[in-house]
């Protein structure tokens, strides 16, 4: 077990950034109506204030006050199978987590005021980027005597929360713009460790245990063009920042027998540029669609900053990891139909790229996704309105391999450090919003 120990050392160096990379799953769930039309059309359609969260040019298409408000739940299905390593005794198999992660609530509010023909401002607050898994079940069990890959299994809980401020000027009858400065609150929790042999017996080994939030500044700019009130493409870039968070990031030291602590992480978020569109071609019935595209190839590097043994400087900067993601593209289209004075109902198709490319990882368990989604508006009244919307999120089975410096420690084979698995991902979407008229 001499090798094995040390290998943690070159783990600890590695850790933060493999799962500090599950905030990149973005997430589409920032309005009822959103997610009833597969975010079709989203930065131009404009039905209701959430189109904040999309484009702060398309608040030129108000006349009156808007207020929309809701909450999304997010039932999210990851399951990890068949992992293992091939070792010169045979595979050892480390089992499998069916249920990974932890369903969510997502909130978001928004507010649009036009002051006059030409300006209109708003405020907004709704979520970009979160996900939850947990994969410590299978960190707890030594395996024919012989520790689980327990650098590449454990909890994760990252959140991100904007707070946003726009403005839109209209120019003429054709043509707005409009600009917003985002302010995001971010907050993760990671867990890395498990069972390790010592001669005293099994014994609980932490590798990782952070703790960190922080805030950041980003932007947004937007456009939109009018052919005339029937037809009219949209289109927007959110500026997103290098997110630097503060707290407990501790990563064990084997040499020194103690943590090392650090007191800042930087993980680079990337931009997202969209394009929409949205066409009324009867009195009843419209088409939109959407395409767009998140700048994954930024996020190369994570860094930490200022750590310390006890007290004492030890690395004022790091470079944990690198990635090899991709840029990744989603294209959508929908429809809406107006039943009757009381009811709209609306459906749409979204294929979702992902982002992972010839790096893969059993803690990131992306693919390619399709959304198959529902929704309906309901009239309260002149002036409120309920949104209801479901989407079905579907992705693949992934086998892949990824190295652990744990297993590749293991003297019983000279293949020990890959460790294969099987991962899918997919979700449901329940959402429900709130809107008025002023």
């Amino acid at each position: 077990m001499k090798r094995f120990n040390k290998t943690i050392l070159a783990v600890a160096v590695t850790l933060a950034s493999s799962q500090a990379m599950a905030a990149g799953f973005q997430l589409n769930s920032q309005s009822a109506t959103g997610v009833g039309r597969a975010f079709a059309g989203d930065a131009v359609i404009a039905d209701n204030a959430s189109v904040l969260s999309r484009n702060p040019a398309a608040m030129a298409l108000f006349d009156e006050k808007q207020l929309s408000m809701g909450l999304t739940y997010a039932d999210v299905e990851v399951s990890v199978k068949d992992v293992y390593i091939d070792s010169l005794v045979g595979p050892i198999h480390y089992g499998h987590v069916d249920d990974a992660a932890e369903a969510k609530i997502i909130p978001n509010f928004y507010y649009v005021s036009p002051v006059n023909d030409k300006f209109a401002y708003g405020v907004a607050m709704f979520s970009n980027f979160g996900t939850g898994t947990d994969t410590t079940p299978m960190s707890q069990q030594l395996v024919n005597g012989l520790p689980a890959p327990l650098d590449l299994l454990g909890k994760t809980e990252v959140t991100t929360l904007n707070f946003n401020l726009s403005a839109s000027y209209r120019f003429n009858d054709h043509f707005s713009v409009g600009a917003g400065v985002d302010v995001i609150y971010g907050q993760g929790t990671l867990t890395r460790g498990g069972l390790v042999p010592t001669q005293a017996g099994a014994v609980q080994q932490d590798l990782v245990d952070v703790d960190a939030d922080g805030v950041a500044f980003g932007g947004i700019i937007g456009a939109v063009y009018e052919i005339n009130a029937d037809h009219r493409f949209g289109m927007s870039y959110r500026f997103s920042p290098d997110f630097k968070a503060t707290g407990d990031i501790n990563m064990y030291n084997p040499v020194a027998g103690a943590n090392v602590a650090f007191d800042e992480i930087n993980i680079p978020m990337p931009d997202i540029f969209q394009v929409a569109g949205f066409h009324q071609l009867t009195e009843k019935f419209a088409l939109h669609y959407t395409a767009q595209l998140t700048t994954w190839g930024d996020f190369k590097e994570i860094t930490v900053t200022d750590g310390t043994i006890g007290g004492v400087p030890v690395a004022p900067e790091a470079s944990l990891k690198t990635y090899a993601w991709d840029d990744s593209w989603l294209f959508s289209v929908g429809g809406t139909y107006t039943l009757n004075q009381d009811w709209t109902v609306r459906a749409g198709y979204m294929f979702d790229q992902g982002v992972v490319g010839e790096v893969s990882s059993i803690s990131i368990p992306d693919s390619d996704r399709q959304w198959f989604t529902a929704g309906a508006t309901y009239n309260l009244g002149k002036h409120a309105s309920l949104d209801f919307g479901v989407a079905f999120i579907r992705g693949e089975d992934v086998d892949l391999i990824e190295h652990s410096a744990i297993t590749g420690g293991l003297p019983i084979g000279p293949d020990t450090g890959m460790v294969h698995a099987t991962t899918r991902s997919n979700a449901t979407y329940y959402s429900m919003q709130y809107n008025y008229k002023f």
